[in-house]
């Protein structure tokens, strides 16, 4: 596996949104909630539906690191960003703290931006 497998909800319509716009920007395999084979599933932790996972050869990244992987990956954040934050103290639980907010209003946010399945 060269290109890292961006892991979503696929029921989520706000999810399957960002999901496609990491595709435009970046080189990802996306896989659903709903295509896992067992050998993926075994490879993301216990719970794993509870938020987005970004699969390389390597690691897996959960929650707001995966998050903080696919935008450095894409651009969309600048690796000075990314460094920079990653000093200030408490960081790690800031960036999950903020996804866990964020992931807790997907309703919310499907309301604004979402889709039913990924371009083909």
């Amino acid at each position: 596996m060269s290109v890292p497998r961006l892991v979503y909800d696929d029921d989520c319509g706000f999810c399957t949104y960002v999901a496609a716009r990491a595709l435009e920007l970046g080189e990802f395999e996306a896989v659903g909630f709903g295509e896992l084979d067992d050998d993926l599933r075994a490879r993301l932790p216990d719970g794993y539906e509870e938020c987005v996972h970004l699969v390389t050869e390597r690691r897996v990244y959960s929650c707001g690191e995966a998050v903080e992987q696919i935008a450095k990956r894409t651009g969309a954040t600048g690796w000075w960003l990314t460094a920079a934050a990653r000093g200030l103290p408490g960081y790690p639980e800031a960036r999950e703290t903020l996804y866990r907010w964020a992931a807790d209003r997907r309703d919310l946010w499907g309301r604004l931006a979402r889709r039913e399945s990924l371009p083909e």
